[in-house]
């Protein structure tokens, strides 16, 4: 399977179920190339002045050290094509606010490279990757809820 960003997030934040931890332990773990990127968006992003911002982002980095280069994957030039398009799509069909663009292309890159691996996703972007599968059916996603 192919890991969506929610799903770091969410270990990173105990957010994960005993069986989302069983799943991702007993399972192989695809990652994108994608997801790094919105999981190294932190270290440019976070204050560093703010007391917190040194902690989260040794976890963070920790976290991508622990991804294995073998199982790190990017898109290709073709998915990023129709990446383009299906993010169109569901930008305009979804009533997105303005400005969240690059989600729908971020999100439409993972899903269609998951598709392209011949893998499921996994993820608990419940609204965003249904839309997904609805403009692609036969795109694979295996849906978890976070715990609270």
């Amino acid at each position: 399977m192919l890991l969506d960003t929610t799903v770091y997030v969410d270990l990173l934040q105990s957010r994960s179920s005993a069986r989302l931890d069983e799943l991702i332990r007993f399972r192989t773990c695809n990652h994108s190339a994608v997801c790094l990127s919105e999981l190294t968006h932190a270290f440019g992003r976070l204050n560093p002045a703010d007391k917190r911002t040194a902690k989260t982002l040794s976890i963070v980095r920790e976290t991508i050290r622990d991804i294995p280069s073998h199982r790190l994957f990017e898109p290709d030039a073709e998915t990023w094509g129709a990446a383009g398009i299906l993010a169109g799509l569901m930008f305009r069909l979804g009533s997105y606010a303005k400005g969240a663009e690059r989600k729908c292309l971020n999100d439409a890159l993972v899903f269609l490279q998951a598709r392209k691996m011949g893998v499921p996703l996994l993820t608990a972007n419940h609204v965003d990757f249904d839309t997904l599968n609805q403009l692609v059916p036969d795109g694979r996603i295996l849906l978890y809820r976070r715990t609270t």
